[in-house]
């Protein structure tokens, strides 16, 4: 491939991470691949605190996998590369906000990469659906995120039909958070992604981590590891200079200036 199918950009201390794969922004193995070490990049780069993800174009945000290079053999188990496929529904110790802006089309694996962002935000175009039911396949991914995320009855519809849903149901069962004119998205993704950098990085950190790790856990024992300090980065954040400068802003009615240590 003669271009990088993902185009990156740093505005401050927001990565901005574009796929843009003609003709519909699809990912095959080496795409996933190339993905994984970008948002590897993005996690262990300390000055980026919020990523920023969208597609090229107006039509497609992405389809997810490329059926066209399956069929000249990329393998649907090959070698996705770090954080699996789309670089990031696997990637370990992921502690920073990610802002999808989904600009089009978000199906199948494409929507299970929207599903790995923390925030999703939609152009009133936007269409999502899972169609792997269509080409006898398991949207896996989707299958273990979506029932937790929509209405059980919903998510069930969508994996065992493929129906095709609109940017306006998507909101109101709560799939995405916002939805703004297309020509409007990114600004508004921008100014979100800004807000989100303007915020506490340790903070960050530790709501991620007990989102995660509390998933499955029953309440009482969340809560008992975050009080005895077994969340690494709770801890870190009670022992950082960012806890004092909290109180301190507070108590001089000033703004805060984080630095993420």
């Amino acid at each position: 491939m003669s271009e990088t199918p993902i185009k990156t950009e740093r505005r401050g201390h927001v990565f901005e991470v574009t796929l843009d794969r003609p003709k519909a922004n699809a990912i095959d193995l080496e795409t996933s691949r190339i993905m994984g070490e970008v948002f590897t990049e993005f996690r262990d780069d300390p000055d980026l605190r919020v990523a920023l993800v969208t597609g090229a174009g107006e039509k497609f945000f992405c389809p997810g996998w490329d059926l066209k290079a399956a069929a000249d053999g990329d393998a649907v188990d090959g070698n996705y590369g770090k954080g699996g496929f789309g670089g990031l529904q696997e990637l370990r110790g992921l502690n920073k906000p990610v802002v999808m802006a989904v600009n089009g089309i978000c199906c199948g694996g494409g929507l299970e990469l929207a599903l790995s962002g923390d925030i999703i935000l939609a152009a009133d175009h936007a269409t999502f659906a899972l169609p792997e039911i269509r080409s006898g396949t398991v949207a896996d991914a989707a299958s273990v995120k979506l029932p937790k995320r929509i209405p059980y009855h919903i998510a069930m519809e969508m994996l065992l039909t493929g129906r095709w849903i609109d940017v306006e149901e998507a909101a109101r069962w709560g799939l995405i958070n916002h939805v703004y004119p297309g020509s409007e998205l990114m600004a508004r993704a921008r100014e979100m992604a800004e807000l989100l950098a303007s915020g506490p990085p340790l903070v960050y950190a530790a709501i991620k981590e007990i989102v995660r790790e509390a998933e499955d856990m029953k309440f009482q024992d969340a809560m008992n590891r975050i009080t005895k300090s077994q969340f690494d980065t709770v801890d870190a954040l009670y022992r950082s200079d960012d806890q004092l400068e909290g109180a301190r802003a507070f108590a001089e009615k000033r703004d805060p200036v984080w630095k993420g240590k």
